[in-house]
């Protein structure tokens, strides 16, 4: 059976940067199991799986703009350091801002006295993202799992041993990163990307005393 829309995809990925460090891989772990064409991982990889079958081995170069988009400097930007509830802030960490469009992740740039410097862009923002894939299975979807999707919400949750690569949106349990909006619980939904007006807190702007609580850290 090849891969095609509304299948459920079992896979093993290697995710890699330009200069060949890997960044995130399944090898080693339960596969990454998502259901092609309802945007659960990023665009680029899943247009590369259409028409592959179990046993296919196959790379591909998925560009920023199929992937977690270009950098935008608009999401980096200063917010009061009351924002964050009295937290021992520090250069690195990631916090989990409240927003109207959900939950999205922000990283810490500079911590300044009564300031903190926010970036709402995905880590891998402007990065071309190079896959290694095998396939493991392919099924068509039932009408359960299908029907189930649409309950789904977004939710961060801290991942440890968990798959966190792949672009993130609504895959299995236990991978983070394959797309990053519209999947279920348990699955990192903040790809960071494409974020405008009213995600004050996660890297944008007017923040006021009513962004104060939404910050955690992750």
């Amino acid at each position: 059976m090849q891969i095609a829309h509304q299948t459920v995809v079992q896979m093993h990925y290697t995710l890699k940067d330009d200069n060949g460090n890997t960044i995130d891989s399944s090898v080693g772990k339960e596969p990454l199991e998502y259901i092609q064409g309802l945007g659960m991982i990023v665009p680029g990889l899943e247009k590369a799986m259409v028409g592959k079958s179990v046993g296919d081995k196959f790379e591909v170069v998925v560009l920023p703009a199929e992937g977690y988009g270009e950098y935008n400097k608009g999401l980096v930007s200063e917010i009061p350091k009351t924002a964050f509830q009295g937290d021992d802030v520090q250069v690195g960490m990631t916090f989990y801002a409240q927003t109207p469009n959900g939950i999205l992740p922000i990283r810490i740039l500079e911590v300044k006295e009564d300031k903190v410097t926010v970036d709402a862009n995905h880590e891998l923002a402007g990065k071309n993202l190079n896959f290694a894939i095998e396939v493991v299975s392919v099924r068509q979807a039932t009408e359960k799992e299908l029907e189930s999707l649409q309950h789904h919400h977004c939710h961060c949750h801290d991942h440890e041993d968990e798959h966190e690569c792949c672009g993130g949106k609504g895959h299995g349990e236990g991978h983070e990163c394959c797309g990053g909006k519209n999947h279920g619980e348990g699955h990192e939904c903040c790809g960071g990307k494409n974020h405008g007006e009213g995600h004050e807190c996660c890297g944008g702007k007017n923040h006021d005393k009513d962004h104060e609580c939404c910050c955690k850290n992750k």
